[in-house]
């Protein structure tokens, strides 16, 4: 009978079982799978962590490590935190440790390299086939592992890349409490802006506004005398860039990471000279926590 084929006994089930070793997979499956923990020890295989493996020709990419971050919780945990800000593509420092939440303390689990959290009601989704915290949460829940600055480049790039994700909704989330970092996550939410290109963009732009000095427009759209607007292109033209009145001051990597002083000063100098509103004679020194100056 065609039916038998799917009864049998346990070592039958085994038999049958075919484990794709391209993605991350625990030692019990490897065992289900005929695989001898001395073939596990070999050449053929990665540990990514304490009882979790991958193919050595498997790509190991930071998604590929949230993956095998899951593995030991079966199911009953998702990617939360870095994690989670690694599964959205999420700009970050480098963060070595992978974070899973769990809803109960019973599904905790112990392993190096990997951090278990405990939230009751938590609000994940799914999200590219893992499960992995909203991105309101991740904002809040990211609050406690990076600075106030590295905090708005993640929340402008949500606000880009994901749809109803607002600077609004990141204060709502982080304003209902229940993670420790709920307030440091509400403050760097009255930072956040939409349609912000590059988290160079958002450094600039902090720098700025840290320092007291008016907080620029994002791209904005500059347009001819006849309403039509210039191309990008257009604008790097410096002679006609001139002719139209603008002034064109160029940041590079090394006035955010390196010389922020001389950033602010050549900026302030040139909107004191132009007369624009707002701008204070001197700056504001809350910039300095978080642009150190390397000279």
């Amino acid at each position: 009978m065609a039916d038998d084929a799917f009864i049998g006994d346990p070592a039958d089930e085994d038999e049958a079982f075919v484990l794709d070793t391209s993605r991350p997979f625990s030692r019990a499956d490897a065992a289900k799978a005929k695989i001898k923990p001395s073939t596990l020890r070999g050449p053929r295989f990665v540990r990514l962590f304490s009882g979790v493996y991958v193919s050595v020709d498997a790509p190991l990419t930071p998604l590929q490590r949230v993956r095998a971050a899951l593995v030991p919780f079966r199911g009953n945990g998702f990617a939360s935190h870095a994690s989670a800000a690694r599964v959205y593509e999420v700009p970050i420092p480098t963060l070595p440790d992978e974070h899973v939440t769990v809803t109960a303390a019973a599904h905790r689990r112990t392993h190096p390299g990997i951090v278990c959290h405990v939230m009751r009601k938590p609000r994940a989704v799914v999200f590219d086939g893992i499960g992995v915290s909203s991105p309101d949460q991740l904002f809040t829940e990211f609050a406690s592992q990076v600075s106030l600055v590295d905090l708005v480049v993640a929340g402008d790039h949500l606000a880009r890349r994901h749809r109803g994700v607002t600077a609004a909704t990141l204060a709502d989330f982080a304003a209902a409490g229940g993670l420790p970092a709920s307030r440091a996550a509400a403050t760097a939410a009255g930072y956040v802006r939409e349609n912000v290109r590059s988290p160079m963009e958002t450094r600039l732009r902090m720098l700025l506004v840290l320092a007291g000095l008016p907080e620029p427009r994002i791209n904005a759209l500059v347009g001819t005398g006849d309403g039509m607007l210039k191309r990008e292109r257009d604008l790097e033209r410096r002679e006609e860039a001139d002719d139209d009145g603008w002034r064109i001051l160029t940041v590079v990597a090394k006035g955010i990471y390196r010389r922020p002083d001389l950033t602010l000063e050549k900026i302030h100098r040139v909107l004191l000279e132009r007369g624009e509103p707002g701008v204070p004679k001197h700056v504001s020194d809350a910039w300095r926590p978080h642009f150190p100056v390397v000279r």
